[in-house]
């Protein structure tokens, strides 16, 4: 069964490097390879690549200006960027073979088990944790530049008992928002990871094709939600409190 937490690979100094965090470091230099390469070859005639390409993020810009409206424009660097390293991160673990890389450790009751060089990022609460903390952070600074400190403040706190106690129940609910982004995308990317070596374990061959299948499919919509999310948590709080409604 596959392992609640991370495995260490190795250490610099105190500090373990696990399997996740290599993922991660290999995710984020796929990105920007990739990045910087269409950055390098971008054509006034665009192929087929390019073509794709820019129908794909036309796609998902006027999908941020239906939402966001006039803040489209920086919310949506962070919205792509969410979406992209989630669904490459879940979609990492994904490929065939790449658990099987590792060293061999004795297990419980004398079992030998594989430690895997690269695990699924995501597949990790403290990653989704981290992911879930900058979405936070990043509403806040987004939303104090977009409307200023005072009208920022006064979403939370009031004279007014009453609208004070609303505002704490905002605050309140801000910390829930990182849990919830957090532990959804933890809990289906580690639960399709278990599924995974379960079937693979008892059905080397076919049988775990329909799983991965689906697996994909949940990569995917997981991504888009945890982007969509925070695009609508931006679009709420960058949005002044007399046009809310």
């Amino acid at each position: 069964m596959a392992a609640f937490a991370p495995e260490a690979i190795f250490h610099i100094g105190s500090f373990p490097v696990t399997n996740t965090i290599i993922n991660t470091l290999l995710v984020d230099a796929g990105l920007v390879g990739t990045a910087y390469y269409i950055k390098t070859h971008i054509k006034k005639v665009p192929g087929i690549f390019q073509n794709t390409l820019e129908i794909v993020m036309q796609s998902f810009y006027e999908t941020t200006t239906v939402v966001s409206g006039k803040n489209a424009a920086k919310i949506f660097p962070y919205f792509m960027t969410f979406f992209l390293f989630i669904l490459f991160a879940n979609w990492s673990n994904l490929i065939p073979g790449i658990g099987t890389f590792g060293f061999i450790e004795q297990g419980e009751h004398g079992k030998t088990e594989i430690i895997p060089f690269i695990r699924g990022a995501t597949s990790d609460a403290n990653t989704t944790f981290a992911l879930a903390l900058f979405s936070l952070l990043a509403t806040h600074i987004l939303a104090i530049r977009a409307v200023g400190i005072g009208e920022y403040l006064s979403r939370y706190f009031s004279l007014n008992p009453i609208m004070l106690f609303v505002g704490i129940l905002e605050i309140v609910s801000e910390f829930t928002k990182v849990v919830s982004l957090s532990f959804r995308l933890f809990g289906n990317i580690f639960a399709g990871e278990v599924v995974m070596h379960t079937v693979s374990s008892l059905f080397a061959f076919l049988a775990p094709v329909p799983f991965l299948l689906l697996e994909i499919i949940v990569g995917l919509v997981q991504a888009l939600v945890f982007a969509m999310l925070t695009m609508v948590f931006m679009s709420v709080l960058m949005t002044p409190h007399h046009q809310e409604h």
